[in-house]
């Protein structure tokens, strides 16, 4: 009888060796259960296992501070220039804050690629995240304000150097990649820039 035993970590059951037993052989009864055993062991382990990307930015330039303010002209064009960026990055979900400028941010990629725009409240951060969390196997974007992206990446276990965004700044785009084994979680950060750079 011929069987394939795994030979890799867990979370990585893709590399197998080819091993014969010949039924009848002394111990061939045993060695099938461990075998078999050994095989559900690693199923287990594997489904447990998942990856999850998360896009973090801030909403793109508004025009004054109040609560209901639109996008400048050079903030729909960022919202073009995210569109652009993340379009092909298999975005799932899109969560946004319910203010016009953070929807007009995500609103141009949530219709090139047919994703809803789903509303979160501001505060607290914690809301976001442990909705974030729950989600597996999946890639997100997340659009913020300069006051909680940063604290949003950090809820979700990054460790970003910065320690503020500035009120002039909106061209950071964050990128973390969440993997949840079967027995910790680790937490990859990626800064990056995305559209027309902004003052630092």
């Amino acid at each position: 009888m011929r069987l394939f035993t795994p030979n890799s970590l867990p979370c990585q059951v893709s590399t197998w060796h080819d091993v014969s037993i010949k039924p009848g052989a002394q111990g061939s009864g045993p060695m099938l259960r461990k075998v078999y055993v050994l095989f559900i062991f690693l199923i287990v382990l594997s489904t447990a296992c998942s990856t999850t990307t998360v896009y973090i930015v801030r909403h793109a330039e508004k025009q004054n501070e109040t609560d209901t303010t639109d996008l400048t002209p050079a903030g729909y064009a960022r919202a073009d220039a995210l569109a652009e960026k993340l379009a092909n990055r298999g975005i799932d979900s899109i969560f946004s804050t319910p203010y016009y400028r953070t929807r007009q941010t995500a609103q141009t990629l949530a219709q090139r690629i047919g994703v809803p725009v789903v509303d979160y409240p501001a505060k607290p951060t914690e809301a976001i995240v442990n909705r974030v969390v729950a989600i597996r196997h999946k890639t997100v974007l997340v659009v913020g304000h300069s006051n909680t992206i940063l604290e949003i990446a950090r809820g979700l276990g990054a460790k970003p150097t910065m320690t503020k965004i500035e009120s002039g700044d909106f061209d950071k785009l964050f990128r973390l990649r969440i993997h949840h084994g079967p027995f910790r979680r680790s937490v990859n950060f990626f800064p990056d820039t995305y559209g027309q750079p902004t003052a630092p």
